[in-house]
């Protein structure tokens, strides 16, 4: 089976440089490494729960036909951000949550690249508050 992060790719990445408009500057090593991350962090999750993420990118892609007449990955930042926040903000729970966990994953495979920590500024280390400042 196909992972979710790399059955729909042009999606991901939209849905990626949408909620991080950084990413959008990353090269093919970074994306790579962003897809990895996706797959570690839901290769041990249960197959329903990969089933429903591959489902919500493929309505993300689809369902902007409704109201722009162009899927997700045909849209402008803008409109594609008008998008997110309309699922973000949407009445129905289980929307909001599928957005949230989507958005999380986002932000894991970006964020959770060290080049990107060291772009930010964050130095976490496993000494914590005794580490020097």
């Amino acid at each position: 089976m196909a992972s979710p992060s790399t059955s729909s790719d042009p999606v991901v990445r939209a849905f990626v440089c949408t909620v991080v408009p950084e990413a959008a500057a990353l090269n093919e090593e970074r994306w790579s490494e962003l897809r990895r991350l996706l797959d570690l962090a839901l290769r041990d999750r249960p197959a329903a729960l990969r089933r429903r993420v591959r489902l919500a990118f493929h309505f993300i892609q689809w369902l902007p036909l409704f109201r722009y007449a162009r899927p997700f990955t045909a849209l402008d930042p803008a409109r594609r951000a008008r998008f997110l926040s309309f699922l973000e903000n949407n009445s129905l729970q289980p929307v909001r949550t599928g957005f949230f966990g989507l958005r999380t994953l986002a932000l894991l495979g970006y964020y959770g690249q060290p080049q990107a920590a060291a772009e930010i500024g964050y130095a976490a280390t496993a000494r914590g508050w005794d580490a020097p400042r």
